[in-house]
């Protein structure tokens, strides 16, 4: 039986955007120890995180994909994990809980998970078949005992396939698909599983467990202090001796304001920062910190209302949209921690293709555009746009969105902003562009990562992802990119897969559906206190490599 049966050749080799930031997203203090654990944990660093507020503790982080390296691969595993230790190259899938998967050759619809034996929860309750079907409950049967609507609004969506799923044997559970999807063991990664035997001990409460977690992951929860901080320490339990903790403890502190993360790094009140303001790099480098990044499948760009009586249904709107936008400007007012991007994902992918449309800054053809649509500077098309006020993978949330105000303004575009705290502008992304909620907007802006064929292109594209089914929030439907979603499902050859999804990037493109505008690096800082850190090529990343 093969482990990783989906695992994919390396597909993101990445634009190289880290001149400015080192050659590696390995940031290794000169003579400290290599990767992998040595000796018992010891030492503690704080990290200071973009967050207004931390995610959820219970088991199935809110807060997007960067919820996940804060308090869900922190606390728990998935049955199919990614390889996050490495630097140079994309990550794989990789056994996590499971230890083995397939797709049953008799029902292609079936897939198997061996579980691995020998794992507990924190609390001590052992590991199994029953645990799995539990957690599966607790997220897609509303009539469960122990369902919980806020676990479930976060991976729901992440879980579209899913049609049933039931126990074989004590150590082997059978998930049923909706239709054949190959792809499906890349759902699974955001599938974590909390102790069934934790929520019975404090009551059956969610709220309860948020403060007392259990999950199988490498770290436990020492305390929690909301919108102020988390701190972890080891579990020594853990059955993955690769990933160990390094440190006695890791805080995790809340710091929203881009320039209070600079200067708790400074002062001393932290020892690393995501996301550091560009104009304080030089003097964060200056003071003798690090500023590392990686290549990193992840774009920020705006979904646009297909439904009818948008404005977004007429092409040259969509087109000149994406053609006003000088995304070297953009990377610029990034410091250089941003790419300009030209799709959904970078050219260097094999997803990529050969669009016809060519994305690039040409303000005369997109006053063109509009005024062939009817509209001009002096006549604009005026609409509104959800946005986040910023927050974990959101980069300069709102400076970006300004400068990309102004540039649609010199076309014809008067764009006004509905600003909203992060998880709500996530929840209406999920909601999609029909829900009444969201009467009169006709764009949204959130930044995701593209780094498997379904996050980057079948969730957005399909018009059976049309939200709140899936996020393809604008409600777009091609017959012939159906098509091919349907066929990528159905096979099993990566390199048939690769040619399909290339050809529905290529025709999306083409669609200009979305107005895309750059790639992040992930950037961080780091003080001299931290010895050892490897940044994946990922949103989710892995701080039990932190030392």
């Amino acid at each position: 039986m093969r482990h990783a049966s989906l695992s994919r050749r390396q597909w993101l080799a990445g634009a190289s955007a880290l001149a400015a930031l080192g050659p590696t997203g390995t940031a290794l203090a000169q003579g400290a120890a290599p990767a992998g654990p040595a000796g018992a944990p010891s030492g503690s660093l704080t990290y200071g995180i973009s967050l207004f507020d931390l995610p959820l503790t219970t088991g199935q982080p809110d807060r997007g994909a960067g919820g996940y390296q804060f308090t869900g691969l922190t606390l728990y595993d998935p049955l199919v994990a990614w390889e996050l230790d490495v630097a140079d190259r994309p990550g794989k899938l990789v056994p996590g809980l499971a230890t083995a998967w397939e797709s049953d050759a008799a029902d292609r619809r079936n897939w198997i998970f061996r579980l691995r034996e020998g794992v507990k929860f924190h609390d001590g309750s052992g590991f199994d078949a029953d645990a799995v079907i539990w957690n599966f409950d607790k997220v897609l049967d509303a009539k469960a005992p122990h369902y919980d609507q806020r676990q479930a609004s976060q991976v729901r969506p992440r879980l579209p396939s899913v049609a049933s799923y039931k126990k074989l044997d004590p150590m082997t559970v059978q998930v049923t698909t909706k239709a054949v999807d190959a792809l499906f063991p890349y759902q699974m990664l955001w599938f974590l599983i909390s102790s069934p035997a934790q929520y019975e001990a404090v009551g059956r409460d969610w709220t309860k467990f948020a403060f007392q977690p259990s999950g199988t992951g490498p770290y436990r929860l020492a305390a929690l202090v909301p919108r102020v901080r988390l701190d972890l320490v080891p579990n020594e339990t853990y059955w993955n001796a690769k990933r160990m903790p390094r440190l006695a403890k890791l805080t995790l502190a809340c710091i929203p304001e881009d320039l209070a993360r600079a200067n708790a790094l400074l002062s001393g009140n932290a020892d690393l920062i995501e996301l550091p303001a560009p104009d304080a790099v030089p003097r964060l480098k200056g003071a003798g910190m690090r500023v590392t990044g990686n290549d990193t499948p992840h774009v920020w760009n705006y979904h646009l209302s297909m439904l009818e009586g948008s404005p977004w249904r007429d092409l040259r709107l969509r087109k000149a949209a994406n053609l006003a936008i000088d995304r070297d400007g953009v990377a610029a007012l990034m410091g250089g921690l941003a790419t300009p991007a030209v799709g959904q994902v970078q050219p260097s992918s094999p997803w990529f293709g050969k669009p016809g449309f060519q994305i690039k800054y040409d303000v005369d053809q997109a006053r063109k555009l509009v005024g062939e649509a009817g509209y001009s500077p002096q006549n604009p098309l005026r609409t509104t746009f959800l946005i986040p006020t910023g927050g974990s993978g959101q980069m300069l949330s709102l400076p970006i969105n300004e400068f990309v105000q102004q540039s649609w303004a010199e076309v014809g575009i008067a764009v006004e902003f509905r600003a909203v705290e992060l998880e709500v502008a996530y929840t209406a992304w999920r909601q999609g562009a029909a829900d009444p909620s969201l009467k009169g907007v006709t764009g949204s802006n959130i930044a995701y990562v593209t780094s498997d064929p379904l996050y980057a292109i079948l969730r957005f594209y399909d018009s059976k992802q049309v939200a709140p089914t899936g996020v393809n929030w604008s409600h777009y439907r091609n017959p012939e990119v159906d098509r091919l979603c349907d066929a990528v499902r159905a096979s099993f050859d990566p390199a048939e897969q690769d040619k399909m999804l290339a050809r529905i990037h290529e025709i999306v493109v083409d669609d200009a559906v979305q107005v895309w505008v750059v790639h992040d690096t992930n950037p961080h800082a780091l003080s001299g206190k931290v010895k050892g850190y490897t940044q994946a090529q990922h949103w989710f990343q892995d701080l039990t490599t932190l030392g």
